[in-house]
């Protein structure tokens, strides 16, 4: 039997523990993790393409330089 996936089948959910430790890395990003947020959205309507996502990709890294400033002040 042929088990095909039609494109618009769901993607199968991830093991819970792993939703649950993403959840935590992005609330340890406070203040960026919209910006997280943005940019996996950004790669899951792009199939991934990191090119079609350096805005997001450059914001997140500026959120975090400047969280790291702030730690050192």
């Amino acid at each position: 039997m042929d088990h095909q996936q039609t494109p618009l089948a769901p993607p199968t959910p991830r093991h819970q523990d792993d939703a649950d430790q993403e959840d935590e890395n992005v609330k340890q990003l406070n203040e960026c993790s919209s910006l997280y947020l943005s940019l996996q959205d950004c790669l899951i309507n792009n199939d991934r393409n990191w090119k079609s996502c350096q805005k997001e990709v450059q914001a997140l890294k500026a959120c975090n330089e400047r969280r790291q400033k702030d730690k050192k002040s």
